[in-house]
């Protein structure tokens, strides 16, 4: 059946997203959830100083990723505004008239190096993330949507702010270790999945949790074992491609805007 990308297909309560056999389709695939996911950070107003990035690894040149190219409002993402970013930084194809955020490849290059299991990874400044990130702290079991990242998260303790280099984003790989969200001291929230469609969705629920944490600072947790229970079902009903789906669906409602 032809890849169709005009609509939004049929979920069910456990369906799960799963790769294309054709190259081509996938990575058509994988740049729209990219042109989404953008979109939906700009719902949320995240990005409106060009702060974010994110990434989709191409499904053939394993080494390069599709990012929005600089200069682009995140509510106009599109599949055609994406730039491919090869190993030494350069625009390979797609616009390049302004190049792309710097930020995006000192960061995204050297993780999708690390890490040959992630397609995808996203991050940008947010109300409670931001904040929550000060602390240097990691979440709690506060809430349900905690529990999701009580088990699987990780801290950079570096105080480069502002990351000028791929050393800086090799420092962040190497903190993140294999988990799916990383707290980037005083900087922020980094999530990464297995397509963008997890890695946004994650996202969400992570600045979700943070803002749990940051209006109840004193609340009290729930105890290992009924937050690992609880772990375990999300990780068996893949939370972040589902959240996306409702995400998606909810806030651009006709997918076919960004082909």
């Amino acid at each position: 059946m032809a890849l169709d990308l005009t609509r939004y297909a049929d979920i069910g309560y456990r369906t799960q997203g799963s790769a294309l056999d054709d190259p081509a389709d996938e990575r058509l695939s994988r740049k729209w959830q990219v042109a989404i996911g953008y979109r939906i950070f700009a719902n949320q107003r995240w990005g409106q100083m060009g702060d974010g990035h994110i990434t989709a690894r191409d499904p053939e040149r394993l080494d390069h990723f599709w990012v929005l190219a600089h200069g682009i409002p995140f509510g106009e993402a599109t599949v055609h505004n994406l730039s491919l970013v090869g190993p030494d930084g350069v625009v390979v194809e797609g616009p390049d008239t302004n190049g792309i955020n710097t930020a995006a490849y000192n960061i995204h290059q050297p993780i999708l190096a690390a890490r040959p299991d992630v397609i995808s990874a996203a991050h940008t400044h947010t109300s409670f993330g931001t904040p929550w990130s000060a602390n240097v702290t990691p979440f709690r079991a506060l809430s349900q949507e905690s529990c999701t990242f009580v088990f699987d998260q990780s801290i950079y303790q570096g105080e480069d702010l502002e990351i000028y280099n791929t050393d800086g984003g090799a420092a962040i790989a190497e903190a993140m270790g294999d988990t799916s969200l990383c707290i980037l001291r005083n900087h922020g929230l980094l999530t990464a999945g297995v397509s963008p469609a997890e890695a946004v969705g994650l996202f969400v629920t992570a600045e979700r949790v943070a803002e749990v944490h940051v209006k109840a600072p004193m609340g009290k947790a729930v105890g290992d074992e009924a937050s690992k229970q609880v772990a375990s079902h999300i990780a068996e009903s893949d939370v972040g491609w589902k959240s996306f789906q409702w995400l998606a669906r909810t806030i651009v409602p006709d997918p076919s805007v960004v082909l």
